[in-house]
């Protein structure tokens, strides 16, 4: 099998569906990655995660190189034998958590030195550390490492995390192609910033051309720029990139966040926000957000949803052991919300296929922001 293909098999609009191809498996497009940010999916099995419809999940390169550490990984055969996991897996690179985690965090041309979230101990982390410790890893789809800044910092800042995300994605390149076997069987996406600037966009874009990658995500959003503001970004920033590679959109995000981004053009997408919020008592349903800590759901024996994985357990059920903290109320409830999030996916690509996403996307919208909470 070759390693690494994308095709795209049919397009609506902006939006496409395909599929990624690699050795480890299929990706169906666009495409939802559950994250498994310290080697597990938090409260589910691989099989069960993969039972949902996932095809790739997403590990974090920050948290692994802490703990257990990428050497120690390695030596117990990487991460898919590790956790148990025989698809694709992509791994961040650890930038954006540096930034947002991390204490004391200085920024040169070298790298990233930082202190530990887990025990204050100092680290570096440079374009060619990051792609060692995803190499170790053993990720399939390798980030380039990249300096991220929130949108409301100075223009020059803006510039200058931009110009720098370039010369490490050079290096990362670099890296990642003295990788041997590896190199041979993975591959590495390049990461666009610019925040909110079409022109800071533009030349990024550019840039990553230049030096060549096999994907392309959108980085720098969904850092509190909110909704309408990411929109108007994604307006121009897909269509800056290779139509004929996948396009990432780092983060993002809620269900009406994934439909709104499909639409412009985004094929893959990754966020905590089904599994965190399954196990703080949200669920997500075609009518909405629901909490089901909420006393209306004491007696409710519906289920969360006729088709769910769960449905054979009441929203009652579910109520009880979510309010009293059992541990079982957090395994059906992310069970529930990355089921949803896949149901999701596969109308999306159906829509896109048929040539009916405007109206699937204003079906879904209209039902999901309107019913009653």
């Amino acid at each position: 099998m070759a390693r690494f293909s994308f095709t795209i098999a049919a397009t609506d609009g902006a939006a496409r569906t395909g599929i990624i191809a690699m050795q480890r498996g299929e990706i169906r497009t666009p495409a939802f990655m559950p994250v498994g940010t310290a080697a597990t999916v938090k409260a589910m099995k691989p099989a069960d995660v993969r039972a949902t419809g996932a095809d790739i999940i997403l590990g974090n390169t920050y948290h692994l190189m802490l703990r257990p550490g990428a050497e120690r990984v390695a030596k117990l055969g990487g991460l898919h034998a590790f956790m148990g996991w025989d698809r694709p897996i992509l791994t961040d690179s650890g930038g954006y958590q540096v930034m947002s985690l991390s204490d004391l965090t200085k920024v040169t041309d070298e790298g990233v030195s930082f202190a530990s979230h887990l025990d204050g101990s100092r680290h570096l982390i440079t374009p060619e550390r990051s792609i060692e410790i995803q190499r170790l890893l053993g990720s399939d789809i390798v980030m380039q490492f990249d300096e991220l800044v929130r949108t409301d910092v100075p223009p020059a800042k803006q510039r200058e995390a931009m110009d720098r995300s370039i010369r490490w994605a050079r290096r990362s390149r670099e890296e990642f192609d003295r990788g041997g076997e590896h190199a041979e069987r993975a591959a590495i996406f390049g990461i666009q910033q610019g925040v909110l600037d079409e022109k800071l966009r533009k030349d990024s874009a550019d840039a990553l051309i230049d030096i060549g990658f096999d994907g392309y995500a959108v980085g720098g959003l969904a850092v509190g720029e909110g909704q309408e503001a990411m929109f108007a970004c994604l307006d121009f920033a897909p269509g800056q990139l290779p139509a004929d590679k996948p396009r990432y959109l780092m983060g993002v995000g809620k269900p009406d966040d994934v439909v709104g981004a499909v639409q412009r053009g985004i094929d893959m997408f990754d966020c905590v926000l089904p599994t965190r919020s399954g196990r703080t008592g949200q669920a997500f349903t075609w009518d909405g957000p629901i909490n089901i800590r909420n006393a209306k759901f004491a007696e409710d024996q519906a289920p969360l949803d006729p088709y769910s994985p769960v449905a054979g357990w009441s929203k009652a059920y579910i109520h009880h052991l979510v309010r009293s903290g059992e541990i079982l109320g957090a395994m059906l409830m992310t069970e529930h919300n990355l089921w949803f999030y896949q149901q999701l996916m596969q109308g999306l690509r159906e829509a896109i296929a048929d040539r009916r996403l405007q109206l699937f996307a204003d079906d879904f919208l209209r039902r999901y922001r309107t019913a009653s909470k």
